[in-house]
C-alpha cells in the first residue's frame, strides 16, 4: 500500500452503528437514541417555512395601513423588551432542567421546568395584555393589512408558546410519575429544542417587527 493510500485511509471515518447500545441510561450520543430525533427536525423545518411565510407577508403588508395607525404609533419597546428578556431567561432555565436530568436529578429538573413554565406564562400574559390594549384602542386585526399581518405573526408565535406550556406540564408529570428514563429524557431534550427554537423566532420578531417598526 502506498503512502498516499495509507494517508487517505487514516483520514476516513468509519462509522458503524452500535447494535448493542446501552439503553438503560439516557445517553444522547448513542446512535439508537439520536435516530429518534429525525421526525422532530422535519417538524422544525416545516415550522421554519410557516414563519418565513408570515415574516414575508408582514414585510409586504407593514406599510399598508389603510390610513390608520402605523407601527411607530402603537409599538412599545418596553413591553417587547420585557417579553424578550422573559423568553431568554426561560431558555436558560429550560437548559438547566435538561442538565439536571442528565445528572439524574429528577426533582431539580422538575423545579427548573416549573420555573420555565412560570416565565413562559408571564410572556403570554404580557402578549395578551398588548393585544387587548390594541383592540380596546380600536386597532384590531381587521382594521388594516398591517395589523392583520402583525396579529397573525405575533399571535402564531404566542400559540406555539402556549402549546409549549402545555407540553411542559406533560413533561413535568412524566418526570414525576415515571422518573428519568430513556424515553422521558428523549422527550425532554426534544421539548428543550422546541423551546429554544421559539426563543430564536422571537428574537427575529423583536428585531424585525418591533425594533425596525419604531425606527
Amino acid at each position: 500500500m502506498s503512502d498516499q493510500s495509507m494517508m487517505n485511509d487514516s483520514m476516513t471515518v468509519h462509522h458503524v452503528p452500535n447494535k448493542k447500545a446501552d439503553l438503560s441510561q439516557p445517553d444522547p450520543h448513542q446512535d439508537a437514541f439520536s435516530m429518534t430525533f429525525l421526525g422532530f427536525w422535519f417538524y422544525i423545518i416545516t415550522d421554519c417555512l410557516i414563519f418565513t411565510t408570515l415574516f414575508t407577508t408582514y414585510a409586504v403588508m407593514k406599510s399598508e395601513t389603510f390610513g390608520g395607525v402605523r407601527s411607530q404609533d402603537i409599538f412599545e419597546l418596553s413591553t417587547a423588551f420585557a417579553e424578550t428578556m422573559l423568553l431568554l431567561v426561560s431558555s436558560v432555565t429550560c437548559g438547566l432542567a435538561v442538565l439536571a436530568a442528565v445528572k439524574s436529578q429528577r426533582v431539580r429538573s422538575i423545579c427548573w421546568l416549573a420555573i420555565t413554565f412560570l416565565i413562559g406564562a408571564s410572556f403570554i400574559f404580557l402578549e395578551l395584555k398588548e393585544f387587548s390594549s390594541l383592540v380596546e384602542a380600536g386597532h384590531g386585526w381587521e382594521k388594516s393589512a398591517f395589523l392583520s399581518a402583525f396579529f397573525t405573526l405575533v399571535g402564531t408565535h404566542g400559540l406555539h408558546v402556549s402549546v409549549g406550556l402545555f407540553w411542559m406540564c406533560v413533561m413535568m408529570a412524566q418526570l414525576f410519575f415515571k422518573g428519568i428514563t430513556v424515553s422521558t429524557f428523549r422527550r425532554l431534550v426534544i421539548f428543550s429544542l422546541f423551546w429554544h427554537f421559539l426563543d430564536l423566532i422571537w428574537i427575529f420578531i423583536f428585531t424585525f417587527v418591533y425594533l425596525m417598526g419604531v425606527a
